[in-house]
């Protein structure tokens, strides 16, 4: 793990709580936190495809 990271206190509207009971971040935190993870997010605004290992 990169620890230059910036980590930014999630605020409302950051993320939503699935169905399951899991915390989904939303694309305005990932823009905000300004770089992709490269986990695979559902919103992310980067284009990063965890199967492909790419960016679209």
């Amino acid at each position: 793990m990169d620890h230059s990271k910036k980590h930014i206190k999630p605020e409302p509207g950051d993320y939503y709580i699935t169905p399951e009971g899991y915390r989904c971040f939303t694309e305005q935190y990932h823009l905000r936190r300004g770089y992709c993870c490269e986990s695979g997010c559902r919103h992310c605004p980067y284009g990063y495809d965890k199967k492909t290992n790419t960016y679209s």
